[in-house]
């Protein structure tokens, strides 16, 4: 598994330099909060701030997107990614697409 360190939204990773691109990687999920989690949403909602249910979804959907992602880029040999980025899109009411996506690279520390 590729360190989470060697990751950057950046086009360069400081220190090292790129001696083979991979291509891109990426991965993704689709989840879904159970009706008890939306009921308890909607409550939270009522009160204002932090929707802490929706928060921890969220969050745990974009750590599996990364994890999946790194996986992908493990598989194909790499040893950093650039270029990381996310995407979320609705695909239907109360379900979340999360992407996490970059480009694979092997570097050498200069």
């Amino acid at each position: 598994m590729i360190d989470q360190s060697m990751v950057t939204t950046n086009v360069e990773l400081s220190g090292f330099r790129i001696s083979r691109n991979l291509g891109v990687v990426r991965g993704i999920t689709v989840r879904s909060r159970s009706i008890l989690g939306n009921i308890a949403g909607g409550l939270q909602t009522l009160f204002g701030g932090t929707i802490s249910i929706y928060v921890e979804l969220c969050e745990k959907t974009r750590a599996e997107a990364f994890r999946l992602m790194m996986e992908n880029a493990a598989e194909r040999g790499a040893n950093a990614v650039i270029c990381m980025r996310y995407d979320a899109n609705e695909v239907i009411s109360g379900v979340n697409e999360v992407l996490a996506y970059g480009t694979a690279v092997v570097v050498e520390r200069v």
